[in-house]
């Protein structure tokens, strides 16, 4: 099921508490000791949260093994029209190319002999078996017959299902049809171009869902079990909010990569706009998510030397301090390691705090 919304949290009903800390506040404000003793910091007091995910892991989006399916033309022949260009969507039943092929043409002429051989074979067994009725010739000619009636009629049935296959008319033309709704992966002809029986013209990807492929920390593999919930935010346009859609995990391989030190896994996820194969994209395994850590204001949060990082008030001044951030959304980033409920970071003026912790 696909929603907008933000991840949800289940915070604890204490707000975080901003409070401009300058001249005339109870607990100093001033960065570390290269920060202006005129420079006001806001700050924010670190609410408890509860009810967190278990994780954020990264994930590509992938298609399922049934998600493509090729489109091949019964007989060999040459594609006359293409109707379809890559990544066009299209319908179930739409036409992609028409090829002639000279199979059909001679297709039909057997039709058409094996016919008059089931019109003769129909009057012999006829004939015969009111001989043999009548006693004057013995039952086994007019088994005979009767067995080549059957014969001349499984002959002309087979005929009959390969024009069927084929689609075509009198003259061998074929309309290849798209067998399922989604997009087109792959076209393989040009107009004019030959087409085999064995070659596949054209792919379709089925675009109704996807598959992540997610790498799971080794800590966190024994907790992480198929069945378990997973969200995913798509990006939208700039401003407006992430598009989340949900699925779940559907298998957790049981050995440790030895290169990546993380386990697969797959879950499965409904389709959205702006979600497509090959994408990056961090995904939250929400199932059984009982983890407890803090909200502070997703501006508190800044990264240093490519890890993310909050400054703390520590007396008079703000000290940088790691932590590990599940989740930032909505204006708020959530914590799950590094802080504690109850302390005061910095919400403002982080570009001077960085540059007076760098000194």
């Amino acid at each position: 099921m696909t929603t907008r919304r933000p991840l949800r949290f289940a915070c604890a009903t204490a707000l975080l508490l901003l409070a401009a800390c300058g001249s005339g506040a109870d607990e100093p404000a001033a960065p570390q000791a290269a920060a202006s003793p005129a420079l006001a910091i806001e700050t924010a007091t670190a609410a408890a949260a509860t009810g967190l995910p278990l994780a954020r892991v990264p994930g590509q989006v992938t298609l399922p093994p049934d998600a493509r399916v090729a489109v091949t033309a019964p007989f060999p022949g040459a594609a006359v029209r293409v109707f379809v260009i890559e990544g066009q969507a299209v319908a179930r039943g739409t036409p992609l190319a028409l090829v002639r092929a000279a199979e059909p043409v001679t297709i039909g002429a057997d039709i058409a002999r094996a016919r008059a051989e089931v019109g003769l074979a129909e009057a012999r067994a006829s004939r015969l078996n009111q001989l043999a009725e009548e006693g004057i010739i013995a039952r086994a000619r007019a088994d005979e017959a009767a067995a080549a009636l059957t014969q001349a009629r499984a002959t002309l049935n087979e005929a009959q299902r390969m024009a069927s296959m084929a689609g075509s008319g009198p003259d061998g033309m074929m309309t290849l049809r798209a067998p399922i709704a989604g997009r087109v992966a792959h076209v393989a002809v040009e107009t004019g171009g030959g087409v085999d029986g064995m070659t596949a013209p054209f792919v379709i990807e089925a675009t109704g869902r996807y598959q992540l492929d997610l790498q799971i920390p080794a800590r966190l593999a024994a907790q992480v079990r198929p069945g378990m919930a997973v969200e995913v935010e798509v990006p939208t346009v700039e401003g407006a909010e992430p598009l989340v859609v949900g699925g779940q995990i559907l298998s957790v391989t049981p050995s440790l990569d030895p290169q990546t030190r993380s386990v697969m896994a797959k879950a499965s996820v409904g389709a959205a706009p702006g979600l497509v194969a090959g994408q990056n994209l961090t995904v939250s395994i929400t199932g059984n998510g009982d983890g407890t850590g803090v909200a502070v204001p997703s501006r508190a949060v800044t990264r240093i030397e490519g890890a993310d990082h909050v400054f703390v008030r520590s007396g008079a001044d703000f000290t940088p301090r790691p932590v590990t951030v599940l989740a930032n959304s909505g204006g708020t980033a959530v914590i799950s390691q590094g802080l504690q409920a109850g302390e005061v970071v910095a919400t403002s003026s982080i570009a001077e705090l960085k540059a007076a912790a760098a000194e």
